[in-house]
């Protein structure tokens, strides 16, 4: 199977990655959910998303169809003022989740260094297994992510 993969404009791709999205987000409140832990319904920021000149809106074709994307936050890390990648969402359609997942985590990456970003951080959320494939890339362990809730659950 061939893939493309471009960085695209978020305003304009977002009416066709609007679903994936949506199912993106369902998959993981439903793997929260079966953890004991709810939360709120699919409700994005897109009008702040479409504004916002340092989110790079990575999205992976097959046959001009998108069954991938990445949006990735390119900031100053606020202790060194280092330029890194932050990731808000990376997710592969299931039907296509075979090895072009590393393929699009490493153009992410070059992508990033081209930029002159120093480190790539991602919080894995969805599917937990995600993190052996980030490992092999190169990722290494950082930090444990924590989640406390504020409201009842």
């Amino acid at each position: 199977m061939s893939y493309d993969i471009a960085i695209e404009d978020f305003g304009t791709a977002w009416p066709e990655l609007e679903p994936l999205c949506r199912t993106h987000y369902g998959e993981m409140q439903a793997r929260m959910a079966a953890e004991g832990m709810k939360i709120g319904d699919f409700k994005p920021r897109v009008t702040t998303y479409a504004r916002a000149p340092h989110l790079l809106c990575f999205v992976v074709r097959k046959d001009a169809e998108a069954v991938g994307y990445a949006f990735i936050w390119i900031t100053q890390d606020m202790h060194n003022s280092e330029l890194i990648g932050i990731e808000d969402t990376i997710y592969m359609r299931a039907d296509h989740r075979n090895g072009v997942g590393r393929r699009f985590t490493r153009h992410i990456l070059a992508e990033l260094k081209e930029r002159g970003c120093q480190r790539a951080h991602v919080t894995i959320a969805t599917d937990l297994r995600v993190a052996k494939m980030c490992e092999r890339v190169g990722f290494k362990r950082s930090a444990i992510a924590m989640t406390y809730f504020l409201q009842e659950q």
